[in-house]
């Protein structure tokens, strides 16, 4: 830390007779850190000086930021929503192919990202128990791959505001990855470029390279194929994401997933048609929601539900990836029952709206994004 010596707290001139030697006669700590300091002369005469000292502390603090660079960063880290999920085939190597609509929304975390003195470990920490903070965690994970791709020697002290529900099909886990790779360029002044970001972050899990694209995207592959398109809905479609403490394991979901049995619409037809009419029911596919509503028989049951009690107040209800969030986009608020039935109380939502980025800028939170709750206790952030 810096320390003030006498020539930067003290004036080099006083006003007053400037030919006899000062005394100071006191030092007094005024209200709102004002450092009143009062001197004499031989001839009697005084002089009383006020300095501030916040504002000098704020001016030091400034300047040492700007001698070395970034130093703290504070980024949204949003989530993301399937418009459309349609499995076409599996691979050789057990995974599946995917064609899919992805689409970042305005709900989502915060992360505050510190340079640490450390040269050899990242802190993690976060609001909400449960969240591993060690290598298991994919904000590590971003980090490590970033400092190996890289030869950085830069480590962090990050905490996560989480308020993304963990096992939601929301890929909150991923946009963090994301987002910790995008912050450890920036501290370390651009060394590589979002396009070299984007393919390195497909080692980290196939949802990650998504949240490079500008916000909306055509996937392929396993999810890492990722072709940019302007987003095909207007950004003032609002929704709701409601989702049950229950989470659906991705592996299990997979696990009971039939090829034989999902749709056969061909994925880029349901892109055309979302771009040209917008989102109705009819092409909001997810050939994840029958194994998922096996695992969790519930969950099928919620989304009926949703959409007899919305009375058409929601141009289409669907599942989210894996599970286990429904989406009801049209309007931003959940149907009555889920707050009057005592079954719904531990259900997690949230109103959301679909988002984009500006080319070489991070994903912007609206202000009036994350108008998040819950019945209870917001219990299913740990599930």
């Amino acid at each position: 830390m810096a320390t003030m010596g006498a020539s930067n707290l003290f004036p080099s001139k006083f006003t007053g007779n400037h030919h006899q030697p000062k005394r100071f006669s006191s030092l007094e700590f005024g209200s709102r850190n004002r450092l009143v300091i009062k001197a004499s002369s031989d001839s009697r005469k005084q002089v009383e000086i006020v300095y501030n000292l916040d504002e000098k502390l704020n001016r030091l603090a400034d300047e040492v930021d700007m001698n070395a660079g970034l130093s703290r960063l504070a980024l949204f880290s949003p989530c993301k929503i399937n418009v459309f999920l349609r499995i076409t085939s599996k691979r050789p190597d057990g995974f599946h192919d995917l064609a899919s609509l992805f689409h970042v929304i305005s709900f989502g975390d915060k992360i505050k990202f510190s340079l640490s003195p450390s040269k050899s470990t990242d802190r993690l920490s976060t609001n909400v128990p449960g969240i591993p903070l060690d290598e298991r965690n994919l904000i590590i994970k971003a980090l490590n791959l970033y400092r190996k791709k890289t030869g950085s020697d830069k480590f962090f002290w990050v905490h996560v505001d989480k308020r993304v529900p963990t096992g939601a099909g929301l890929g909150g886990g991923s946009s963090n990855a994301a987002t910790a790779l995008w912050a450890a360029n920036q501290f370390s002044g651009g060394l590589a470029t979002e396009k070299e970001l984007q393919e390195w972050s497909g080692e980290i899990g196939s949802d990650v390279p998504f949240f490079f694209s500008n916000g909306a995207a055509y996937c392929t592959g396993r999810g890492e194929i990722v072709q940019d398109i302007p987003s095909p809905v207007p950004f003032d479609l609002p929704m709701v994401l409601i989702k049950p403490p229950e989470a659906c394991a991705t592996a299990e979901v997979y696990k009971r997933f039939r090829l034989d049995a999902s749709s056969t619409v061909d994925p880029s037809t349901l892109l055309e048609k979302i771009s040209k009419n917008g989102i109705s029911q009819d092409v909001c596919v997810n050939d994840l929601e029958p194994p998922a509503f096996e695992v969790l028989p519930s969950l099928k049951r919620l989304k009926q539900r949703i959409i007899a009690a919305g009375r058409g107040k929601y141009d289409a209800v669907f599942m989210s990836g894996s599970g286990s969030t429904i989406v009801g986009v049209g309007s931003p608020d959940p149907p009555q029952f889920i707050y009057d039935e005592e079954d719904y109380k531990d259900v997690f939502f949230s109103e959301a709206t679909f988002l984009t980025r500006a080319d070489q800028q991070w994903y912007a939170e609206p202000s009036s994004a994350n108008a998040a709750g819950s019945l209870a206790d917001q219990s299913s952030f740990t599930a």
